[in-house]
């Protein structure tokens, strides 16, 4: 019989701690006036804070050569230990399981994939049990333990009550994940749409740290978008915010699985370019890789395709600029194997739909591997555990 993990609690016992966390945790090392500085707190709410972090092992306090004295306040530079606490991230796609073991900076230890058994709940979730206790193993050997886990899927997911209400790709509805890895597991357990998982990780941990204001856009077997608006991670009130690959770009377009036509999602998701690349060529197209090859060799019809799914991404991009005037919007997925194929039908049709001084916006493309989303399911789950408000719901 597998044993149950021991896990503790994290001794932030007030919003205030917490967020002087996240801090350091995204930019730090810091000095205690630093962190004041960016957390908009006192110096005494900062050293009341600070001390049980540290007397806990999670911030460590770096005396070098470089520390400013100042007079009753330490001015040495306090920065996360990475290696105090241990996290697990699985990522679940159509057709593989991707798990990964992070530390507390959430930085990949050791990863592990397998391939999708079935897409029924039951056979993933024993597959997940597999990888979890597999990665649980791994740990023993940094001797710290597992503090919980973050599963992250594609659809409507309802973070708050750990429940996938709709996953298209699974075929998954009204589904207590969090409840099920968790009695599989005996860890805590967050569970989270994947790009608002991702999301979190690029806003903590990377092309979003600092940015009060910025959008993740995905690019694969859908079209999906991630917000953040004054410093969180918004979902909306019924937790579907940012679903720009529904946005309709062409009424008269093809025909989108959610029952609309000329979605984002039914012109520039990798499906419906490879349906429409075979449309166009009459040749039978299997997958991605056959159509971008195709495209790049030069066959017309095939590299028309790529261009239309590149003006549709530019538009929906556009729309996120105008509505919402983010400071960045991060391109990533699987998709952007073919982003010299629409490079720039993105960026013409974004410059031409953007309004005003929307079309400022910083489009950055940051190829991700799904080993990253699986960490930014772990993201959620160092989340979840130091207690912040995972993310803003109106």
């Amino acid at each position: 019989m597998r044993s149950t993990p021991r896990t503790e609690a994290f001794p932030a016992h007030t919003p205030a701690a917490a967020q002087i966390f996240t801090t350091v945790l995204s930019h730090g090392p810091l000095t205690r006036s630093d962190m004041a500085g960016r957390a908009g707190l006192s110096a005494a709410a900062v050293t009341k804070a600070v001390r049980p972090l540290i007397e806990a092992g999670y911030l460590v306090e770096e005396a070098g050569d470089e520390a400013r004295p100042a007079p009753g306040r330490p001015a040495n530079s306090v920065r996360v230990d990475g290696g105090r606490a241990l996290f697990i991230g699985v990522k679940v796609t159509g057709d593989e399981i991707i798990a990964v073991l992070t530390d507390l900076c959430c930085r990949i230890r050791v990863a592990r994939h397998v391939p999708l058994p079935a897409r029924e709940p039951k056979p993933v979730l024993t597959a997940v049990a597999d990888l979890v206790h597999e990665l649980l193993a791994e740990a023993d050997g940094f001797g710290v333990q597992v503090q919980g886990i973050g599963v992250a899927v594609s659809g409507d997911v309802d973070r708050a009550a750990g429940e996938v209400r709709l996953s298209p790709f699974l075929e998954w509805r009204e589904l207590p994940l969090a409840e099920l890895v968790r009695t599989e597991t005996g860890l805590p357990v967050t569970v989270d749409n994947d790009v608002r998982a991702l999301t979190v990780a690029e806003q903590w941990f990377g092309a979003g740290v600092g940015l009060s204001d910025f959008a993740v856009v995905t690019v694969g077997a859908g079209i999906g978008c991630g917000l953040v608006v004054h410093g969180k991670v918004v979902s909306g009130a019924h937790g579907v915010a940012g679903e720009i690959g529904h946005v309709v770009i062409d009424p008269m377009g093809p025909l989108c699985h959610c029952g609309n036509r000329g979605c984002a999602e039914a012109i520039a998701a990798d499906p419906a370019i490879v349906a429409a690349v075979r449309d166009a060529t009459g040749l039978p197209v299997a997958d991605a890789a056959q159509a971008v090859e195709l495209a790049r060799k030069g066959d017309p019809g095939a590299r028309e395709v790529y261009a239309r799914a590149g003006d549709a991404i530019g538009r929906a991009i556009a729309t996120v600029a105008n509505l919402l005037g983010p400071e960045r919007v991060i391109i990533s997925g699987e998709g952007l194997a073919a982003y010299d194929l629409f490079a720039e039908q993105i960026r013409d049709a974004f410059a031409a739909s953007a309004f005003g001084t929307a079309a400022r916006c910083d489009l950055l493309t940051r190829p991700l591997p799904f080993d990253e989303w699986a960490r930014g399911a772990a993201a959620t789950a160092i989340q979840s555990f130091i207690g912040g408000p995972p993310h803003a719901t109106g």
